[in-house]
């Protein structure tokens, strides 16, 4: 009886369920607070301690902001930067760098802006009202990623994926769409001062030491002309992010960090140290480095206090009255319910009916009716935008109400609809049957394409299991011989194999040299030496194009097809290795040869 296979999350969730819903409720806290704020006895020192003013002067300059100026100018520009490390991403490195795969969300995601902006228009046209249509385009991520991380699936990979690059694509809308329309007045000297500083910028990365210390002035001096030019000043921020280069780490710099780090563990003494620090530093992209670490703060700090400072909506009878009345109200409602779920369903299932582009399993239609409708909750650029476009008091209050209603409708709609489509029970339970058909052109296949038999297996190469697997595969091929094509595919955990997904990565970079059998036999021969030297040692020792073989190691390509399989795998609620399947049905129990031998032996006598 073999040993009983690890079970732990996969690759795909690694990043989910409470990492994302602390951000959501503390922010969802701080619009509780801003809005019991607003109502409260003393309600008056809300706006006047908002209004208050912070003064800051340099020499001859003096700079005189409200506090919610200095939030909304000056901390959400940091707000803009982390989004625009996120875009700057994926377009090198992530979903938008396959076309198959990001046509979907990025179509969604088009339609998903016009479609709201349309709605709001049809109530608002011929009004001053109608300039604010920005309101309704934008979905607040933050808030999209909680509520899916509460009312949606238990197994959203994919459809977390889906929805996270439309969140993407959404943000590049918004922004242009501040750039472009909310800037009143432009001042050419400052203005054309602030592209030379980005410029700099993107000169900064040539420097061998203190890009850190650069970048902090630059940023300062950035924001100071944008701000100055009448250009929004947090578009300093995503200017800055998109010009941080961002890459896969290099061999020679892990292995320069690897052998810094040995040097230190002969002799450690500080000089060592430090330049172990600084190489292990180096190894990674800038945009990594600096969302690690600007991320908690914007989730914890900023995004809370941007809510404190603007959700605090007046929700007097009076002020109910007038939004109810109201066109802009019921514009923003009805744009972020309504105009969010149409355009970004509708664009999805027409694609859908014509085939193109790429769903995969667990991204049903009715997931996509659930997140489009739970990307109606527009909030923190709802607001911004709301500060912006409207200047009446009054009419502000009307528009948070709307947005806070529209909110919260679309949250109970995507809740409805999840529910009634995941009740919904499949005639044969989730899991039972492999949800992606065996592609002999896709998969990497052992035996004849057209065998009568197959036996897939979900495997991580760091899995003992698995290893002890690979004996008695052999003996099941050698007894079918031509009659079973056997089939691998990626299923690494990486909470508990740390190595795993590196190893499988380096393994799809061997297949493109037609050497992925080999690679992935040494890979299970040791198991122990799966560190990054480790993988490039094996490459150079099967003879393998080293240049090419590091050079795929680091595409989107090669990580994109082993995040494809962990997906397909949680997909289908798989939670330990080896997970076998044969045929198109799961096997249960044991997975020794004989085992395994009479469960091929029984699907060949259940074939017509």
């Amino acid at each position: 009886m073999p040993g009983r296979p690890y079970r732990l999350t996969t690759l795909a969730g690694a990043s989910g369920g409470g990492a994302e819903k602390r951000p959501a409720a503390l922010l969802l806290l701080a619009t509780i607070v801003a809005v019991l704020w607003a109502n409260a006895p003393f309600a008056g020192s809300y706006e006047h301690f908002w209004e208050s003013t912070v003064e800051v002067r340099a020499g001859s300059m003096d700079l005189e902001l409200t506090a919610r100026e200095l939030v909304n100018d000056a901390l959400m520009a940091v707000f803009f930067f982390v989004v625009g490390l996120e875009v700057r991403r994926e377009f090198a490195l992530g979903e938008l760098t396959n076309r198959s795969r990001a046509v979907i969300p990025v179509v969604a995601a088009a339609a998903g802006i016009a479609v709201p902006a349309v709605v709001f228009l049809l109530f608002t046209a011929g009004t001053e009202d109608a300039a604010a249509w920005g309101v309704v385009i934008s979905t607040d991520t933050a808030f999209l990623l909680g509520a899916l991380a509460v009312a949606g699936p238990r197994v959203p990979g994919r459809l977390r994926i889906f929805l996270l690059t439309l969140a993407v694509v959404d943000d590049i809308a918004a922004l242009s769409i501040i750039a472009l329309v909310y800037t009143e007045h432009l001042e050419p000297v400052p203005l054309l001062l602030a592209f030379a500083g980005l410029a700099a910028v993107a000169l900064t990365r040539r420097l061998p030491y203190g890009r850190g210390a650069v970048y902090s002035v630059l940023a300062v001096l950035i924001w100071l002309a944008f701000y100055a030019s009448g250009v929004h000043p947090t578009l300093a921020g995503v200017g800055i992010a998109l010009l941080v280069p961002v890459f896969p780490p290099a061999r020679q710099d892990v292995e320069q960090a690897l052998e810094l780090t040995r040097v230190f563990r002969q002799s450690p003494n500080s000089r060592y140290a430090r330049a172990a620090v600084h190489s292990v530093r180096e190894s990674i992209s800038i945009n990594d480095r600096l969302h690690s670490a600007y991320t908690p703060y914007v989730d914890y700090v900023i995004l809370p206090v941007f809510a404190l400072a603007n959700a605090g909506v007046r929700l007097d009878w009076q002020t109910l009255e007038q939004a109810l009345r109201s066109p802009l109200a019921w514009g923003i409602v009805c744009g972020l319910v309504l105009g969010k779920f149409t355009g970004i369903f509708g664009a999805a299932a027409v694609l859908h009916r014509l085939r193109i582009g790429e769903f995969g399993p667990g991204l049903t239609l009715g997931r996509i009716a659930g997140g489009a409708a739970l990307s109606g909750i527009g909030f923190t650029i709802a607001l911004f935008i709301i500060g912006l476009a409207i200047e009446e008091p009054a009419v502000r209050n009307e528009a948070r109400v709307a947005v806070l209603a529209g909110s919260l409708l679309a949250f109970t709609a995507g809740a409805l609809i999840f529910r009634i489509v995941e009740r919904k029970r499949p005639s044969v339970p989730v899991g039972e049957v492999l949800a992606r058909p065996v592609d002999p052109s896709r998969d990497h296949v052992v035996g004849p394409a057209e065998a009568p038999l197959t036996l897939v297996e979900y495997g991580d190469y760091e899995c003992p299991f698995c290893s002890r697997a690979t004996g008695t595969i052999m003996e099941v091929r050698e007894y079918f011989g031509s009659d079973l094509r056997y089939v691998w595919r990626h299923f690494p955990l990486p909470r508990v194999h740390p190595n795993a997904v590196s190893a499988a990565e380096a393994a799809e970079a061997a297949a493109r040299q037609g050497r992925f059998r080999d690679y992935s036999a040494h890979l299970f021969e040791h198991q122990d030496n799966l560190l990054p030297e480790d993988l490039l040692d094996a490459a150079g020792g099967l003879g393998l194009d080293m240049d090419r073989f590091e050079a795929d190691l680091r595409s989107a390509e090669v990580r994109n097809r082993v995040l494809d399989d962990a997906l397909d795998a949680e997909s289908m609620d798989l939670r330990g290795t080896p997970t076998f399947f044969i045929g198109h049905r799961r096997h249960h129990g044991p997975y020794d040869a004989a085992t395994l031998i009479r469960a091929l032996e029984a699907s060949r006598s259940a074939v017509p």
